[in-house]
């Protein structure tokens, strides 16, 4: 219990974390469509590209976890002289990145990762970029910049993806500066040679990196990770491994001092592991910056771990989400489940849609302001639920519903209408949606083409070509199934009665 109180004392204190990310980023395109037919021009499947979206990549996934525990992180990278180079300056923007320090190389464009799926099944990956060493003035610009901000921080992570940023003589001089200033550094490494992190804190290999680092040592057992950690840090110079172990969980291997060894905590159902190792490093550093021992760095990094892998893609871990489980974990595992919907952000409710999808489950999607839940409400979502496994209910904000109906309503706020839609068991979801300003949309069309769900229901006396949501749905292949309303309950006759009630 003890330690499950300091755990949480760090996470609350993460935000004030300060933290730099120096390695490779990378711009990661997802291109999504339908395959339909074989090209005439030989025998190859031709996709109908859908839509497109891009995130960060490489270093850009231990920044974007860094921001997702809400610590004031920072990058220090380089980019092409290219519109690919703007758009990963835009998305540290909108992310909010405390420090965005790019440094253009004309003759270098931006590392671009672009992935081509139909129905979730990857077709192609295409890779832009260039892997030699930068150059020498390159290195130099990249160390003046980090002379400047690494006094303000607390930690520097070195995310290297072997893409020429980081060449030995950057890394020995940024160690080295880290180590002036006061702050921790922490390699996720790459590569067999080790010795080019010497002096570095702490590096996070996983059991494959860890073996083909010290020859091919063997590392399944407890002991196997010892020998060959040790063997690393004797090697190479390194002060610390913390290896993570996917199902073994994580080892923490320092030169004269026990070795500690954490297990995951219960059998996960793991959908990727890509993107696992950057949500490891950036919980270390989080701990670490919090004023957390490296014992408590790994077991938080530990559970954010088992966290992620549970997600489709890489997506990256959320305070809320560590907060959650580590809630769950001293409540008891009789008490995780609670039957209710989760209540979500729109970047959650991506995250979990997905995985439904890749479980092979249809996916059911309703929309209105719900304000004083009624008979006519129940049922419809009822009879909603019946024809799907899994159904989401968007409910519209209290400005959206001001807007609709007038400035007397909502009677309920938005939080209370959502909790008690969530303790429904035929919802599974509740993510809020609608316009701020009347100048705005207040359909539901953003967040059905954000989800795609397989069907969207709709109550009342419709023909499609009248509901504002229908050409979105069928846009992106979706059902849009008209449900009968159940006449006599409605919000509206439900305060009239109320009313007339209170005038009697």
């Amino acid at each position: 219990m003890k330690q499950n109180n300091a755990l949480e004392t760090i996470i609350d204190t993460m935000c004030t974390a300060k933290i730099l990310v120096i390695g490779d980023i990378m711009l990661d395109r997802f291109v999504y469509g339908n395959v339909d037919r074989i090209s005439p021009e030989g025998p190859i499947p031709v996709l109908s590209v859908k839509r497109e979206t891009i995130m960060m990549g490489g270093a850009g996934n231990t920044l974007s976890n860094l921001l997702g525990l809400e610590t004031k992180a920072s990058i220090l990278s380089i980019i092409g002289q290219d519109q690919e180079g703007q758009s990963l300056r835009d998305l540290c923007k909108k992310a909010g990145v405390q420090k965005t320090e790019f440094i253009e190389v004309e003759d270098r464009p931006t590392s671009v990762k672009t992935r081509f799926l139909a129905n979730h099944q990857q077709l192609l990956r295409t890779d832009i970029e260039k892997t030699e060493s930068i150059s020498k003035e390159t290195e130099a610009l990249l160390l003046k910049k980090a002379e400047q901000i690494i006094p303000e921080m607390d930690v520097v992570v070195l995310s290297d993806y072997g893409k020429g940023l980081l060449t030995p003589k950057l890394i020995q001089n940024l160690i080295k500066l880290a180590h002036k200033n006061n702050a921790v550094i922490l390699v996720d490494p790459k590569g067999f040679n080790y010795k080019i992190y010497k002096g570095a804190d702490i590096v996070t290999p996983n059991k494959k990196e860890l073996s083909e680092a010290t020859q091919g040592l063997p590392v399944q057992t407890d002991e196997e990770i010892e020998h060959a950690g040790n063997t690393l840090i004797r090697n190479s110079g390194i002060k610390a491994v913390i290896a993570t172990r996917s199902a073994d969980g994580i080892s923490i291997i320092q030169k004269n001092q026990e070795p500690v060894h954490l297990r995951s905590e219960e059998k996960i159902e793991v959908f990727d592991v890509s993107g696992a190792g950057d949500t490891v490093i950036a919980t270390i550093a989080a701990t670490l910056a919090a004023g957390g021992t490296l014992e408590q760095a790994a077991d938080l990094a530990n559970l954010a771990g088992s966290i992620v892998v549970t997600k489709v893609g890489t997506a990256p871990i959320r305070l809320n989400e560590l907060k959650e489980s580590l809630e769950h974990r001293h409540i008891g595992k009789e008490n995780k489940t609670t039957g209710k919907a989760f209540i979500s952000s729109w970047d959650e409710a991506v995250e979990i849609v997905k995985r439904w999808k890749a479980k092979g489950l249809k996916v059911g999607f309703t929309n209105g302001c719900f304000d004083i839940l009624h008979y006519g409400h129940v049922t419809y979502l009822q009879d909603a639920r019946a024809k799907c496994d899994r159904l989401i209910v968007a409910l519209n904000s209290d400005k959206s519903v001001q807007i609709l109906k007038g400035p007397e309503r909502p009677v309920h706020d938005e939080t209370s209408r959502a909790t008690v839609l969530a303790s429904l068991a035929s919802v599974n979801m509740v993510v809020s949606f609608g316009a701020e300003t009347t100048q705005q949309s207040n359909t539901a069309c953003e967040i059905l083409d954000l989800l795609q769900p397989d069907i969207y229901f709709k109550g009342g006396d419709y023909s499609v070509d009248q509901i504002p949501e229908a050409p979105t749905v069928m846009r992106y292949g979706g059902i849009v199934d008209v449900m009968p309303v159940y006449d006599g309950h409605s919000t509206t006759s439900s305060i009239q009665k109320i009313k007339k009630s209170e005038a009697a």
